[in-house]
């Protein structure tokens, strides 16, 4: 049973039939206990890191995520909450907002320029870094779907990347814990291949 964690995001549907595609049952829960107890976990997001957090810490998610050690796969928002901060703010008084601090690193913000807008919409190429079973089937240079004003860094866990202006974290590995920046139910054969090998992965 595929657990997909209601944190608010507005790409909770897609990524549903995404699945339903791929002949996946799935449960959207905000229920600590059938997380836990779920073979695999998604957590999506389209929104603001500071709602996102409002929503997992009144849930009483934020604990749960960080102790699960089946697959866990986070889409866009739901990637960069993986990380340790994001400058989105939930209000003047707060500098930062703290994410789930599962693997290193902060969040930033994408600066316009002129041959380039914010937020960076569209399609873009993969650039891998190490090898991983997530990418297993996948072309360097495959394009997939972004749409995100903010973005992870570059770090260790880092398995493949992305520029726009900046380069940074398209996929992220670290241990049992995985995310995409992009959008895999909106990437096509790609990201139907991404969500294939995440569903394939040793429990």
């Amino acid at each position: 049973m595929i657990a997909i964690i209601d944190s608010g995001g507005a790409n909770i549907a897609s990524v549903q039939f995404a699945l339903e595609r791929l002949d996946v049952t799935s449960i959207l829960t905000t229920d600590a206990d059938v997380i836990r107890d779920a073979e695999r976990v998604i957590l999506p997001g389209v929104g603001t890191a500071p709602v996102a957090m409002d929503i997992l810490t009144k849930a009483g998610l934020v604990d749960v995520i960080r102790g699960l050690t089946q697959p866990v796969l986070g889409v866009c928002l739901g990637m960069q909450l993986l990380f340790e901060q994001s400058p989105e703010k939930a209000d003047s008084t707060v500098a930062n907002t703290n994410l789930l601090c599962i693997t290193p690193g902060n969040c930033a913000a994408f600066t316009p320029a002129s041959d380039r807008s914010v937020p960076h919409m569209g399609w873009n190429s993969l650039d891998f870094a190490s090898a991983h079973p997530l990418l297993r089937g996948i072309e360097q240079g495959a394009h997939v779907y972004f749409v995100h004003t903010f973005f992870a860094p570059v770090t260790k866990a880092t398995i493949a990347s992305c520029n726009y202006g900046d380069r940074f974290t398209a996929i992220v590995a670290d241990r049992n814990f995985m995310g995409c920046q992009f959008h895999p139910e909106r990437s096509g054969p790609v990201g139907a291949r991404i969500l294939q090998n995440f569903l394939e992965m040793p429990a």
